[in-house]
C-alpha cells in the first residue's frame, strides 16, 4: 500500500485508527465486502470474526476480536460495537491496510493501556501520560462519554471524572459540562 494513512502516536509509535483503514478499504476496493459474524456471545463477553471477501465472494482476510462487558468504561455500554470495530481493524490490517508497525489498531492499543496496572491515569512520577485523548465537547468521543455518563450518574462527579481520566485528558470546561449532566 503506497497511500499514507493518518496515524496517531501512542507511546512513541504510529498506529492507524480503524476508521482510516475502513475509509481506505471502501475507496480502493469498492467491489469487496467486509462482514462480521458473532462467533460467541455470553452474558459477559463477545467474540466476533470479521472477513473481507473479494468480488468472487472468496475470503481474502480475517480478523478476530473478543471483548468483555464492563472491562472498560466504553465496554460497560458498548462492548459489542467495540468488539466489531476491533475485528474490522484486525481484518483490514491482515489484508494489508494500515499495517506499518502493528496489526493492532490505535483503539486496541489504547484499550490495552487503559486495562494495564491499577487503572490510574497518573504515571509513577505523577505526570499525566501523553497518550491520553483530549476529551472535547461536540466530538465523537464526547458523545460516547456522555452516553456512558448518563448510564452511570450514580457514581458521582468525582468517580466519573476519575474513570474518564483513564482514557482522556479532561479539561475544566468538560468537567463543568459533566457536572451539568449528572
Amino acid at each position: 500500500m503506497t497511500t499514507k494513512l493518518k496515524t496517531i502516536k501512542i507511546k512513541g509509535r504510529d498506529y492507524v485508527e480503524v476508521n482510516e483503514r475502513l475509509m481506505y478499504f471502501r475507496d480502493q476496493y469498492p467491489n469487496y465486502s467486509l462482514t462480521s459474524e458473532v462467533i460467541e456471545k455470553t452474558d459477559n463477553s463477545i467474540l466476533i470474526l470479521a472477513s473481507i471477501m473479494d468480488e468472487q465472494g472468496r475470503v481474502v482476510a480475517n480478523g478476530l476480536a473478543e471483548e468483555e462487558k464492563g472491562s472498560t468504561f466504553i465496554n460497560k455500554t458498548s462492548y459489542v460495537e467495540n468488539c466489531e470495530t476491533s475485528a474490522w481493524g484486525r481484518c483490514l490490517a491482515n489484508f494489508g491496510i494500515g499495517l506499518k508497525t502493528s496489526i493492532a489498531s490505535a483503539e486496541e492499543v489504547q484499550n490495552a493501556i487503559s486495562n494495564q496496572g491499577n487503572g490510574s491515569s497518573k504515571s509513577p512520577t505523577g505526570d499525566t501520560p501523553k497518550n491520553l485523548i483530549k476529551l472535547e465537547l461536540d466530538s465523537d468521543n464526547w458523545v460516547k462519554a456522555l452516553k456512558w455518563i448518563s448510564a452511570n450518574k450514580e457514581m458521582g462527579l468525582t468517580q466519573i471524572v476519575k474513570t474518564l481520566q483513564r482514557k482522556y485528558s479532561v479539561p475544566n470546561l468538560v468537567k463543568a459540562e459533566i457536572k451539568k449532566n449528572i
